[in-house]
């Protein structure tokens, strides 16, 4: 994640240089107003994934079956907080890496989720047991003769 971080500063430098060597100050004026519109699209983006889970229980989701067959590995918090609209339940002491959320439906099923650096690295869901069925003879109808 700080490689990243690192790579994109980076390229943001170079496009500087580039457009300052090759337009002059207009040349940079515009790659800044770019790279501006790039950080507002992404801090709109993160503040409207906040705001929809900020609406919802923490640790809820609509289905956590679902959420099960949409994760992947390696995609960011973010990316599972705009599928699930809500925050993570979380099961692991706080500043620990790897961090543990779990998100729970109605049902009772939920979905334990593990990041690594901000990252999904794997998940499990849990069903609840069916409850045991009524053995034979007891609050069952006879059959009509």
């Amino acid at each position: 994640m700080t490689f990243q971080r690192i790579l994109i500063a980076l390229g943001a430098a170079v496009l500087l240089v580039w457009a300052q060597r090759s337009y002059g100050w207009p040349g940079v004026a515009a790659v800044s107003g770019a790279l501006v519109m790039w950080l507002m699209l992404h801090f709109t983006r993160v503040m409207m994934v906040i705001k929809r889970a900020a609406n919802r229980p923490i640790g809820y989701v609509d289905s956590a079956v679902m959420l099960n067959a949409k994760l992947r590995a390696g995609v960011p918090m973010l990316h599972v907080m705009t599928l699930t609209r809500s925050l993570g339940q979380r099961e692991s002491a706080e500043g620990q890496d790897p961090e543990v959320y779990r998100w729970t439906d109605n049902g009772g099923s939920y979905v334990l989720a593990t990041f690594q650096g901000g990252k999904l690295k794997e998940w499990a869901l849990t069903r609840p047991q069916p409850a045991a069925e009524a053995p034979e003879g007891t609050d069952t109808p006879s059959p009509a003769p």
